[in-house]
């Protein structure tokens, strides 16, 4: 038996779940695996009455659609001439028609690849140790937080710091990183769930500071996957030709929206900016694949109801603090991260071998190293710094990246994965 392909790009897939063993007797149409591709999960049904005399594979393999995954014995005829079903080609790959069909033709060919030129990081001075927090809660110790958590400090933005003035060093960082001045860029997205005001975005407060203008500027809010969203939009600008140089920042000052009788987010999180600088005319680390998604089913794992990044002195009418669901959403953030990787390895088309890096979201240490032992890539290899800097928001993976820069090698190739708010998903494959 085969299992059918889903789509004529997809090349393989994994074997979840098998729900069948050696000498089982099976029923045509019986579901008798879980699968999971690059395009879809469905159920692996038996195609005929039979036997399942051997099964090739383990459950959470990784198996070419070419090759046989189980051995049935059938007294069923029909299966004498039965072929392997394969999976029907699009209508635009059937006709071998470039994906970038529809655009190419109003595209200058020097934008079609677009990079990553320079990344820039900012954490507050303020280094805040889990003991100093423990004061509202004497029954727990710093010990215990750390096994639940993986924090044993974090970051806090001193008084009088606002989100713009975090995302101004990062932005600066980034830009200098690049090799670019601040006049080549044109275009500024920032992504933040703590602006500094309402309106104008915050986005527009960077660019007075870095004293750009005419180019556009705007906020977006993915919570904690927003850098990562920042980046797909970027790239889809410039490919539209809007901009060349697009500067992606993301900010995030949950210090001063905690709640300190809270325990599921009071030690959680620290307070960063990160940037990155993508081009169209630039040569720099190449972006390889992309996943962007969001599920509404997950409003009620992490919210906020009242904006901005300071709580209002008369609140009592309206809860205006940071709430997490932290057991829904340990079980959604698992799965998320170990399927953005599964599925960013088959997309790129590499192996789990080739992957130098995962620097995933650093939202748990729990949560990551149990998407690792799913994601088929060793723990070893998800760079982790949660323990230092805590939870930063969208912020996380480039203050984690710009750790392991340095060490990094050219054709290196890294997967970010995230999960946010909303709930937002995101993942991103790039070549060094």
């Amino acid at each position: 038996m085969f299992i059918p392909a889903q789509a004529a790009a997809a090349t393989e897939a994994i074997i979840t779940k098998w729900l069948v063993a050696a000498g089982d007797e099976v029923k045509k149409g019986q579901v008798i695996a879980e699968i999971e591709s690059a395009k879809s999960t469905f159920d692996f049904e038996a195609p005929c009455d039979g036997k399942i005399e051997k099964l090739y594979y383990a459950d959470g393999a990784e198996v070419p659609f070419e090759k046989p995954v189980a051995e049935v014995s059938t007294s069923d005829e029909s299966m004498r001439t039965w072929e392997r079903p394969s999976a029907a080609a699009p209508a635009a790959e059937a006709a071998d028609v470039p994906k970038m069909a529809i655009v190419a033709d109003t595209l200058e060919p020097e934008i079609r690849t677009i990079s990553l030129l320079g990344f820039g990081t900012y954490l507050p001075d303020r280094i805040v140790k889990t003991e100093e927090l423990l004061t509202e809660f004497p029954d727990i110790t710093a010990d215990y937080m750390f096994r639940v958590t993986g924090i044993n400090e974090r970051r806090w933005a001193a008084a009088g710091t606002k989100p713009s003035d975090m995302a101004f060093e990062a932005a600066k960082k980034a830009i200098a990183n690049s090799g670019l001045k601040p006049e080549d860029i044109d275009g500024i997205i920032v992504s933040t769930t703590t602006p500094d005001v309402v309106m104008p975005s915050t986005a527009c407060i960077l660019q007075g500071k870095l004293g750009i203008r005419g180019a556009p500027a705007f906020d977006l809010n993915a919570a904690c996957s927003g850098w990562l969203y920042g980046i797909s939009v970027a790239r889809g600008l410039i490919l539209s030709g809007i901009a060349k140089n697009i500067l992606v920042c993301a900010v995030d000052m949950q210090s001063r929206v905690l709640d300190k009788s809270d325990k599921d987010t009071y030690f959680l999180f620290g307070d960063a900016a990160g940037a990155t600088v993508l081009s169209g005319v630039h040569k720099g680390h190449v972006i390889k694949e992309e996943i962007l998604s969001a599920d509404p089913l997950g409003l009620h794992m992490a919210k906020r109801d009242y904006p901005g990044y300071e709580v209002p002195v008369n609140a009592s009418a309206f809860d205006p603090w940071l709430r997490l669901d932290g057991k829904a959403l340990f079980r959604f953030a698992t799965e998320s991260f170990s399927g953005l990787v599964r599925e960013l390895i088959v997309k790129s088309k590499w192996t789990p071998e080739d992957v130098r890096w995962v620097v995933p979201h650093q939202a748990n240490g729990r949560i990551i190293k149990a998407a690792a032992q799913k994601s088929g890539v060793p723990f070893e290899r998800f760079y982790l710094n949660i323990d230092r800097v805590g939870n930063t928001s969208s912020a996380s993976i480039p203050v984690a990246l710009s750790e392991i820069e340095k060490g990094l090698q050219k054709n290196d190739k890294l997967i970010f994965c995230t999960v946010g708010a909303g709930i937002t998903a995101a993942g991103l494959s790039i070549e060094w």
